[in-house]
């Protein structure tokens, strides 16, 4: 991996619309940024952007809360229609509790997809439609590998592509950008078997690198100015098919 590398926030992207076609909206922005996309750059892209572009917006007022929503929504003061969209987007909630000092609690959810996040990734922020929530896109994966796969065909190079979510960690204060979705990116970088600068044998060690890539993005990805679109380039790393 090199010992110097880039992280650029793009700017320019436009607010997202179901419907959008979000190859052709990120490359315009990258071109506006007087950038050219390289072999083996690295575009990390936070969820709600494909999110929205595959209608994952659900209003509130199409949802009839459970008789179990309205428990959590009590005892957490929440919603109980956002609450039926996290049981609706779970596979079980692990833990839920509120603070006092805080106005809403929380539920520690199992998303269907498989993460462990705080109310299944079901969130209100930078969404301009009124009384509605964004959920996850149904196949980060498979998000991401269209749009690799749209860019090879338009630009005939290889890039990588990480679609992140802010999630809290266990025992720690604060949230980190982890990754979702991956196209192209090894998601871990095996170093079992090499050497320490000692000469151990590393035997378990295994760098989580789309998720230190998602981590990186968050440094230049601010919610405030709309920073959707990180590119990062000058890593060394091996394509994934």
């Amino acid at each position: 991996m090199s010992d110097k590398f880039h992280a650029i926030s793009i700017q320019n992207i436009p607010d997202i619309v179901e419907g959008d076609n979000l190859t052709e909206i990120f490359l315009e922005a990258i071109s506006k940024s007087n950038i050219t996309l390289e072999n083996k750059d690295i575009l990390v892209i936070a969820h709600k952007v494909f999110s929205k572009a595959e209608g994952q917006i659900i209003p509130l007022k199409s949802i009839e809360p459970s008789e179990e929503a309205k428990k959590y929504a009590e005892e957490l003061n929440k919603d109980a229609r956002k609450v039926e969209i996290i049981l609706q987007e779970s596979k079980r909630v692990l833990r839920s509790f509120k603070r006092p000092e805080q106005n809403e609690g929380v539920m520690i959810c199992e998303h269907k997809l498989g993460y462990i996040s705080a109310n299944a990734g079901v969130d209100e922020s930078n969404n301009n439609v009124m009384d509605s929530v964004i959920i996850l896109p149904k196949d980060p994966d498979s998000s991401a590998m269209k749009l690799q796969q749209e860019i090879k065909k338009r630009l005939q190079i290889q890039v990588g592509i990480v679609i992140t979510d802010t999630f809290g960690r266990p025992w720690r204060l604060g949230q980190v950008n982890v990754a979702i979705g991956l196209a192209g990116i090894p998601p871990t970088i095996k170093e079992i078997g090499k050497t320490d600068a000692w000469g151990y044998e590393l035997k378990v060690t295994e760098p989580a690198f789309a998720d230190e890539l998602a981590a990186t993005s968050g440094l230049v990805m601010k919610k405030s100015k709309k920073t959707s679109l990180i590119l990062i380039r000058g890593l060394k790393w091996e394509f994934e098919i």
